[in-house]
């Protein structure tokens, strides 16, 4: 499932294979972005960057780099926005950087062909294709696709709301730590997979990171010490930056490329540290699925006894 090592890996190989070069059509069965196609055509692809769970593709005239990443990530309004009603005017798309936003959710996936070669996925099924001289990409599934100006997307709150991107080079611990403590009330393995508290975490790199430092998932935030948090924060961030390089994920050292997890998707199963068998549970209102070890991982006194687990 994509979680930000997956995204962060999917905006490589895009960027890769489009940026620099000039879009012949953009295709979309998303009402919103069809009505904008037609201003891609002749476009540059100029950035492809990842954030968290989100991809942002820029698309810019004359083929300057990098301007809406600028802008996506300065949110203030320029003069030339300013005059032109903060970027949202009717003329305004026509000369500012556009930005195409998915979120893959759990199943969405972006592929890359050459002109002419089969696809794996049905052509009905893609939600967004983006045609260039020599490349094809079309995605397929997103729970978000989105195509904006690029001040506009400054403005997502779904964006700006984000935390630290675990997936990042120069990822601000200590503010992530001081959004987890917001959220002090929380059970951990909800808290989590919160984005605003923490870019990048899902399901699996939640339980694998939670029984790496044999933290509960039922503890609560308010019940875990700084260097608890902070030992945390630093794992996900050292797991999800191991795995952007490709390949199946691993978090166990050494583990062969079949059996590289610790405890995603193997409850019922021998614990690797103690033997005993692993266990799955559904946590917070969507139900999300946490595995770990009950012994290896035991919850505060009066929490345990009122887990039931789950079936995975």
């Amino acid at each position: 499932m994509p979680e930000g090592d997956t995204i962060f890996r999917t905006a490589t190989v895009l960027r890769l294979a489009l940026s620099g070069r000039e879009v012949v059509e953009l295709r979309s069965t998303v009402p919103q972005i069809g009505a904008r196609a037609s201003a891609v055509a002749g476009r540059t692809v100029s950035a492809v960057e990842s954030r968290g769970k989100n991809l942002l593709i820029t698309f810019a005239l004359g083929g300057a780099a990098g301007g809406a990443e600028v802008a996506a990530r300065d949110p203030r309004p320029s003069r030339a926005a300013d005059r032109s009603g903060g970027g949202q005017g009717p003329g305004a798309s026509s000369v500012e950087d556009l930005v195409l936003h998915t979120h893959l959710g759990m199943h969405g996936t972006w592929h890359v062909y050459r002109p002419g070669q089969g696809w794996r996925v049905a052509e009905r099924l893609a939600r967004v294709v983006i045609v260039t001289e020599g490349v094809v990409a079309p995605c397929f599934r997103p729970t978000i696709a989105t195509l904006e100006p690029a001040r506009a997307v400054a403005r997502s709150p779904s964006l700006r709301s984000l935390g630290p991107d675990a997936m990042t080079p120069d990822f601000d611990a200590v503010e992530a730590r001081r959004r987890l403590r917001n959220l002090h009330e929380l059970e951990i393995g909800i808290a989590l997979l919160d984005q605003r508290a923490l870019a990048g975490l899902g399901n699996v790199y939640k339980s694998e990171v939670l029984f790496a430092r044999r933290v509960s998932p039922f503890a609560r935030v308010a019940d875990l010490s700084d260097e608890a948090l902070d030992g945390l924060i630093a794992e996900a961030h050292r797991l999800l930056v191991r795995n952007s390089g490709g390949g199946a994920r691993r978090t166990v050292p050494g583990a062969g490329i079949r059996d590289g997890l610790w405890v995603y998707r193997r409850s019922g199963r021998p614990c690797r540290a103690c033997r005993g068998p692993l266990a799955m549970t559904r946590q917070g209102t969507d139900g999300r699925s946490t595995y770990y070890c009950p012994r290896c991982q035991s919850a505060p006194i009066g929490v345990a006894a009122v887990r039931r687990n789950g079936r995975e």
